[in-house]
């Protein structure tokens, strides 16, 4: 990642972040739902829609903590040909996202979104806490064959993420934290590369 990206983002980040959506976001609509927790490029509803074929930004009820996992890049997407993220148990750790009340009819093409019919991602059901409630039953994706180490998302993915965690709302500390391991790992990456073109 070049460093006029990296500057770019402190900037924008210190100006401070509007959320897209309120806590008290709740469907009104009587269609059939499914909760789904978002960690990764889904927590941007810009490009949840691209996918799911409309405006997901309805569907968001709020930003939603998710208690003993954390965060891992521990799988190569193909279609991106990057690191992409994964969540991993870890009692101490606690991964932050979306979450969404989405129609049962665009379940089909989230799982398609991550894979899951070519073994890339396999769904998991987990609780998670939005505001002062609690939700069980929520769906999210986790890698089915992960790395033996991380491997660094390129800057397309790297914006993606932090774009939908900034803008969705995520905690300033988490951002940071969340900015801080990715590019750390395009740096380990870059090092590694440096040697084999010199």
């Amino acid at each position: 990642m070049n460093d006029r990206f990296h500057h770019q983002w402190q900037i924008n980040a210190s100006q401070g972040k509007s959320s897209l959506f309120r806590q008290t976001n709740v469907p009104t609509s009587s269609e059939a739902t499914f909760y789904y927790f978002a960690y990764g490029s889904c927590m941007c509803p810009v490009d949840l829609q691209r996918t799911l074929g409309e405006n997901t930004r309805d569907y968001a009820i709020g930003t939603a903590v998710l208690e003993g996992y954390r965060l891992g890049f521990n799988r190569r997407s193909r279609r991106r040909n990057c690191g992409v993220l994964d969540i991993v148990r870890d009692r101490s750790a606690c991964v932050e996202g979306v979450l969404y009340a989405l129609p049962w009819r665009l379940s089909d093409r989230l799982d398609e979104r991550e894979e899951v019919p070519a073994g890339g991602y396999r769904r998991e059901t987990i609780a998670v806490r939005c505001g002062d409630r609690h939700y069980s039953d929520v769906r999210t994706y986790v890698v089915v064959n992960k790395l033996s180490r991380e491997l660094a998302p390129n800057d397309w993915y790297f914006e993606v993420v932090l774009r939908g965690a900034v803008t969705c709302g995520l905690s300033e500390a988490y951002c940071w934290k969340l900015f801080e391991h990715m590019y750390s790992l395009q740096q380990q990456q870059t090092e590694i590369e440096l040697p084999r073109s010199a």
